[in-house]
């Protein structure tokens, strides 16, 4: 059977096809799919974790049980699972166990461009670079085998252009594969250092004889195009050679990169007149290449950042410019992102911006768009679960200058708190800190596109949930100044940050109000009867052409520089009042949408 898949629904179908049966992540773009896809298939448990560290502990839990396992994330999840997988490297695994990582050379919608190649060599675990969807399920597979035969967690590489690009893939059934019986081993599974140590020992052997399944992998393989110019090119890199050179030049594919085969490269480079190494981002190959005393070309001249794309490629080497159709930048009107229309954050970043005695450290997430015009509400900003720590330290700086001028803000959201929030909320509180915490509780995982979370009532697989109380954990954290709010209320937003600027000690803020893209669960149906039902309207004889409306800015929001006047679509509006409660003519009615 073939299929057009995206490289992430072809890494679902692979897991299934491997015989996995347990498979759990952090939802993060590019890598999302891959959870949402293997969810669909009943044979394996899936399931989002509150974050990536716990997502690779529960597979490699799963793994040590006896099943296979499979853990997902974006680039910069693999940050927060390093503590997991440097030790489970050691450790080692029963079952098969698979980390995908997918990486974004270009960095799309990410706060830095990371090559975790890196990881493979710094963790010590293998690595595999599909190019495309049948690579990405072929190699899945594969990866189970050497996971279990040379008893490793193995390291996957993704990046944006594979996660999301399809192409066709010949399925196969799945493979019913037996589970391992675990057997109580503390030198095995117990990495004391006195058993570490030999842990150590074991996982050097490993990688001698991973070097000769490098070597003879298939997936490390020579297109011999008679040309004394070869490529040497891993991931979808190689893609894009073969895009700009065709047959014109011979090929040495690395999709098993870490070991790299040195023999085959060897073999390879034999009587080239010239040796380019294609690789997204750091110069992991060519480095290890010129060590072993082989001349070749890379980040030279090829681009050190960004997607190596095919048209950079030409630029690049061949000094060839491609042709495309030049806009006109008269016609064309800047669209910087925005919150969407109805989004409840927008009357917290309104009250927020309207201020100037505010140091505002924001969290990852669609709030992260409070920095932007008009709202100007943020001031720094650095990765999941930072705004509470890293405002925490901001405000011990403040206080330790003796500068009273400004106070800290740190803004999270609802699955982001989940994610890494709670233990910086804990030392705020057990370091008497005197920072405000605004929690923005949407009511699912916004950002990466609707992703169940603990505070939902849904797991993935879509069953029932328990619902962990934001307000409850709050307290438990400690917390004693504490309230919630509708966000839409822009008197209480403005009220509840003055009190929690005032109080004595940490403060937190939790703002209570549905995603308006959100699909509505019966418990929202039932807490929120009337959210969205409504709409604005202008009245333009009472309308002064102040534009002060447009201080909240909301995208249903219109202006007409003829008449002077505000109007608002009716169509995005979803009647959240926050504009009628700007205007200072009354001209903006809110009424029930019919």
């Amino acid at each position: 059977m073939k299929l057009l898949l995206t490289g992430n629904e072809a890494i679902a179908r692979g897991a299934w096809e491997a015989g996995v049966k347990f498979a759990s992540a952090y939802p993060g773009t590019p890598s999302t799919e891959i959870l949402e896809n293997v969810a669909t298939y009943k044979e394996i448990i899936a399931e989002w974790a509150p974050n990536e560290k716990v997502a690779l502990e529960a597979a490699a839990g799963a793994a040590i049980g006896g099943v296979r396992s499979l853990c997902a994330m974006k680039h910069v999840g693999v940050n927060v699972a390093t503590d997991p997988l440097f030790t489970l490297a050691y450790i080692g695994v029963n079952a098969g166990a698979v980390l995908v990582t997918a990486d974004e050379p270009g960095m799309h919608s990410s706060q830095n461009e990371q090559d975790n190649r890196n990881y493979a060599r710094h963790a010590k675990v293998c690595l595999f670079e599909p190019s495309d969807s049948q690579e990405a399920k072929d190699m899945l597979k594969e990866a189970y085998a050497v996971s279990e035969a040379y008893d490793m967690p193995v390291l996957f590489r993704m990046t944006t252009r594979v996660c999301h690009s399809k192409s066709i893939v010949e399925c196969s059934d799945r493979e019913e594969v037996t589970d391992k019986a675990y057997v109580k081993d503390i030198q095995k599974y117990c990495p004391l250092p006195a058993f570490a140590r030999n842990m150590q020992v074991k996982l050097a052997d490993n990688f001698k004889r991973l070097e000769a399944y490098s070597n003879t992998s298939p997936f490390n393989y020579i297109e011999d195009n008679a040309s004394d110019i070869g490529v040497i090119g891993s991931g979808v890199a190689y893609r894009y050679a073969k895009e700009v050179f065709g047959k014109t030049v011979s090929y040495l594919k690395i999709g098993f990169s870490y070991p790299l085969p040195m023999e085959k490269i060897a073999a390879f480079a034999k009587g080239k007149k010239t040796l380019y190494i294609f690789e997204e981002n750091d110069p992991i190959m060519e480095t290890e290449i010129k060590a072993a005393g082989i001349a070749c070309i890379g980040k030279e001249i090829l681009p050190t950042m960004g997607e190596l794309t095919p048209d950079r490629v030409r630029k690049a080497l061949l000094n060839e410019e491609t042709a495309v159709i030049q806009a006109n930048p008269e016609m064309v009107l800047p669209r910087p992102p925005a919150l969407c229309a109805g989004c409840p954050h927008r009357g917290v970043f309104y009250e927020l911006g309207r201020r100037k005695d505010l140091m505002i450290f924001s969290d990852i997430g669609c709030y992260s768009l409070g920095l932007m015009p008009p709202y100007n509400a943020t001031d720094a900003m650095i990765c999941m679960g930072a705004s509470i720590s890293a405002g925490h330290g901001v405000q011990k700086a403040f206080d330790i200058k003796g500068d009273h001028s400004q106070k800290v803000v740190s803004i999270i959201g609802d699955s982001t708190f989940f994610h890494s929030g709670i233990t910086s909320l804990m030392n705020v509180t057990y370091n008497n800190s005197n920072t405000l915490t605004i929690i923005l509780d949407n009511r699912i995982t916004g950002m990466t596109g609707h992703q169940e979370n603990p505070g939902s009532g849904y797991d993935l697989m879509g069953q029932p949930a328990a619902i962990i109380d934001i307000e409850a954990m709050v307290k438990a954290c400690g917390v004693k100044n504490l309230i919630s709010i509708d966000p839409n209320n822009l008197q209480m937003v403005a009220e509840a940050i003055e009190w929690g600027l005032n109080v004595e000690g940490p403060a937190v803020i939790i703002t209570r109000w549905p995603c308006v893209l959100k699909k509505f669960s019966a418990q929202d149906k039932e807490e929120f009867p009337t959210a969205f039902k409504q709409v604005c309207s202008v009245d333009v004889n009472k309308c002064i052409g102040c534009k002060k409306c447009l201080k909240s800015g909301c995208p249903a929001l219109a202006f007409d520089r003829v008449n002077k006047k505000s109007g608002i679509l009716s169509e995005p509006c979803v009647g959240c009042g926050v504009c009628a409660q700007i205007c200072p003519k009354q001209a903006i009615e809110v009424e029930v949408r019919s």
